[in-house]
């Protein structure tokens, strides 16, 4: 029997649709199993710091649960909208993620235009860690609680400074609160990551700082800053005996925290991010990996990714509201 030269169904009885079809369009090639090729990991930060520190613990064991090799890649700059534009405009294959921290939630409040909108342009994965930071005070302040702090902020309106690692990141936010919240008036000092905003409160020229307490514990060990309070809304497994600043009356519903969580580009199928999804709740969950987490004063706290969505979107109104009621702008 001659084949038809058109793509018609044949009428031979003992050839089926299936058979027919297949002799039409050609043998379809199965999708081979996700993942079957190697996962990028962009950390928008320079290496060393606490995003890129929790990227490359969980990398580790997300590899061994996928059985495929997970690279981490640092594309630093502009405040982390480098990276996260990189993997925003990533084909949604699944093979490029990031990890991005609170900025995420802040930039877009403080950056207009950008070129990327994080809502539409990302999918969210979970979030990774909770990173609390740590109100410490250089050796020559008088205050030994967070309440004694106050008083004497309001005793020297205008004469206290508080240092943070840069204009509009959290570390400031979660100072300007405080002011607010304390009615007190403490002067930001703006460094350029948490080495010398610490060294300057060490040196005892500033006299407070909002900073991770990954950075701040060798330093609150030796004995050259005072801890006072921390700023989740409860203890901090690294710093078990320093309260909440929300145990201050004064401050009582306080909590600001950075966060690093793992995205993907909007678009990744979701079959895909469920796998990723699962790869990194394990991961957290490793006793080696959850206790190098906690010791650098993180907290591992994952979330599905409807849950991390919602998360930062509550964080990123947090944060848009203290930078309105205290004027908080970047020199573009």
């Amino acid at each position: 029997m001659k084949r038809p030269k058109s793509c018609k169904r044949l009428a031979a009885p003992f050839v089926s649709l299936v058979g027919s079809s297949l002799l039409c369009a050609g043998v379809v090639q199965a999708q081979p199993a996700f993942p079957s090729q190697p996962i990028r990991i962009i950390v928008p930060f320079p290496a060393g710091g606490g995003t890129d520190l929790t990227a490359r613990l969980v990398a580790e064991p997300m590899r061994q649960a996928l059985g495929v090799s997970i690279v981490v890649e640092n594309r630093a700059g502009a405040s982390g909208m480098i990276g996260t534009a990189a993997v925003a405009k990533a084909k949604p294959d699944g093979y490029t993620l990031l990890v991005n921290s609170g900025e995420v939630a802040v930039n877009p409040h403080l950056y207009k235009p950008m070129s990327y909108d994080w809502e539409t342009d990302l999918t969210p994965v979970t979030l990774l860690v909770r990173v609390p930071n740590v109100l410490a005070v250089n050796p020559d302040v008088p205050a030994k609680t967070v309440a004694e702090l106050i008083a004497y902020a309001k005793e020297h309106p205008g004469k206290l400074t508080f240092s943070s690692s840069g204009v509009g990141n959290p570390q400031q936010l979660t100072g300007e609160l405080f002011n607010k919240m304390a009615g007190v008036r403490i002067v930001h000092v703006p460094y350029k990551g948490a080495a010398p905003q610490i060294a300057d409160v060490v040196g005892k020229h500033i006299t407070m700082t909002f900073v991770s307490i990954g950075a701040a514990l060798p330093f609150i060990e030796g004995g050259r800053m005072r801890a006072l309070g921390v700023t989740s809304s409860t203890r901090v497994s690294a710093l078990p005996n320093v309260p909440p600043l929300a145990d201050t009356p004064a401050l009582a519903g306080f909590e600001v925290v950075n966060f690093f969580g793992m995205l993907a580009p909007a678009g990744t199928p979701a079959a895909q991010i469920k796998t990723i999804h699962a790869a990194a709740v394990q991961a957290l969950r490793v006793p080696d990996v959850a206790g190098k987490l906690r010791d650098s004063g993180f907290e591992p706290s994952p979330m599905s990714p409807d849950q991390f969505r919602e998360f930062i979107r509550a964080e990123s109104a947090k944060f848009g509201r203290i930078i309105v009621e205290a004027n908080v702008k970047i020199e573009q």
